[in-house]
């Protein structure tokens, strides 16, 4: 599968299987485990998807290495203060069974979101968190936060298609080579 290079110098697959809106307890287990053995090497949930749990099941029992594997999972609204992040980091750890996860986002710019991303640093550089990264941040949010932050996002996870391109949003992001993420 092709890789990009994100800024810190991790490399995230080009493709990844989101599992948004997947109940827990056995469909997104079952659809992630498909995706694996299918090829994927991405897999993209969140907190507020309510089902790490299966998606770390899925990954355990594929028989691919951890390492061979690239989990997103996102912070949700409830957590954001540095105390709160750091909580719900370590659930998500803690659901998805797995010592560290490739990528972490702040899932909705709202609250006290440098609080939270002041978390985020830290657990990027225990390594618990490998990348850290930013979703749904439109220019206007990102000019408010992102200045302040003293690691920057490896990525902005956000709508892109042919009818809604960014491209405001990409010039500000490509000063710091932080990728778009769609």
């Amino acid at each position: 599968m092709n890789m990009i290079t994100l800024n810190d110098g991790n490399k995230i697959p080009v493709l990844g299987f989101g599992v948004f809106t997947i109940p827990n307890d056995g469909p997104t287990y079952d659809a992630t485990l498909a995706a694996l053995k299918s090829g994927y090497r991405h897999i993209d949930t969140a907190a507020a998807y309510f089902n790490e749990e299966d998606v770390g099941k899925a990954v355990r029992d594929s028989g691919i290495a951890r390492e061979e594997i690239f989990v997103t999972s996102k912070l949700w609204l409830q957590d954001h203060s540095y105390e709160a992040a750091k909580k719900g980091i370590a659930r998500s750890l803690h659901k998805l069974g797995m010592e560290y996860i490739d990528l972490y986002l702040i899932h909705q710019p709202y609250g006290d979101v440098p609080g939270a991303w002041k978390a985020l640093e830290e657990a990027k550089m225990e390594g618990t968190l490998r990348s850290i990264g930013v979703s749904n941040m439109t220019p206007k949010i990102w000019n408010h936060f992102v200045p302040e932050f003293d690691i920057k996002p490896a990525v902005n996870q956000v709508e892109f298609h042919p009818f809604f391109l960014q491209k405001e949003l990409r010039k500000i992001m490509a000063q710091d080579d932080v990728k778009l993420e769609a």
